[in-house]
């Protein structure tokens, strides 16, 4: 677990992105898709918080939305002190610097007409900061650094493995230096051994360059490695967070025991155990009223059905607390 300092570097409040839905020939709006609906977090320098959740309760569109790949529809982010939406173009692209992002597929996110010296080399020569033969040292360098050879600038993406793009992937991402790097599912795409070699490479560069990461993953055995606090979604919220043995060992929202009792177990006599939740994720077009798991909750009561819930600290005021949004286990 990495050192952290006491202040935050990004700090997000209240954040929400909608989507507006529109029909007939006149594209009337007639709703919204709530994907991301007022959620709250904080990261640290050199921090990792992993955010874990169904497919479609909005983690990667709330990764985007702090990058303001996806423009929010409300709420603030702030990094390092100041404020990210209110930013000009010209001001975002200097702060782009900081704050990147590795995306979710290595097939899809590489340009297969540019070469890796070229893909590696564009963050570099759009913000002017290496050009000619010194650009072409850096390029060199920073493929070392992930675990490449210089000699493959001169090669397609299309000449690699899923493993090897990703490692394209996280030089282009820290060839600014950056302080922040969101990780929108980066070892989903790859297989277990592979894995195992992204997740100690991405230690490897936070450690050497203090880089705070947003890791994104749907893997919860993912996330126990390599996160040191985590947060779980649920339709758009943040319905529990905690440090990452406390999270693990002491679950408290209903939601959360549920993601956890999936954990696949290597022992084949071991039965029961697992909390099968009955429906289906609801729409965030049309959400459930009060708490948004009551429709699923196998512990709800009558008032979870009308009154929405927040998250409580339920740990002493120390650093790091345990969180939870859920009236019957924290009235």
């Amino acid at each position: 677990m990495q050192p952290v300092k006491n202040e935050k570097l990004l700090d997000v409040k209240e954040l929400r992105t909608w989507f507006p839905i529109k029909t007939g020939i006149l594209a009337k709006k007639t709703g919204n898709v709530k994907a991301v609906d007022g959620v709250s977090l904080s990261i640290k320098p050199k921090q990792t918080l992993g955010l874990v959740g169904e497919s479609g309760c909005g983690k990667t569109t709330l990764g985007r939305s702090i990058l303001r790949l996806v423009e929010p529809t409300a709420g603030e982010v702030a990094f390092e002190g100041e404020d990210i939406l209110s930013l000009n173009r010209p001001d975002l692209r200097a702060m782009r610097r900081k704050m990147q992002i590795i995306f979710q597929d290595p097939y899809a996110s590489l340009n297969p007409r540019m070469t890796v010296g070229k893909i590696v080399a564009e963050p570099l020569e759009i913000h002017s900061i290496a050009s000619g033969s010194e650009l072409d040292d850096r390029v060199a360098t920073l493929l070392k650094q992930v675990g490449l050879r210089p000699e493959h600038t001169a090669r397609y993406p299309h000449e690699f493995s899923g493993g090897q793009r990703q490692r394209i992937g996280i030089a282009r991402a820290i060839a600014l230096n950056p302080k922040f790097i969101v990780g929108d599912e980066p070892v989903s795409a790859l297989d277990v051994s592979v894995q195992a070699q992204v997740l100690n490479l991405l230690e490897d560069l936070q450690e050497e360059f203090g880089i705070a990461y947003l890791f994104i993953s749907h893997d919860l055995s993912v996330i126990r490695h390599i996160a040191d606090y985590v947060a779980v979604m649920y339709l758009g919220r943040i319905v529990e967070e905690a440090p990452r043995e406390e999270l693990f060992s002491n679950p408290v929202h209903p939601y959360t025991e549920a993601l956890l009792s999936s954990i696949p177990v290597p022992d084949p006599h071991r039965k029961g155990g697992k909390i099968v939740l009955t429906g289906d994720l609801p729409s965030p077009a049309n959400p459930p009223s009060g708490c948004y798991f009551h429709t699923r909750c196998p512990v709800k009561k009558k008032e979870c059905e009308t009154v929405t819930q927040t998250l409580k600290d339920i740990s002493p005021p120390v650093e790091g607390g345990h969180k939870v949004a859920c009236m019957v286990r924290v009235p």
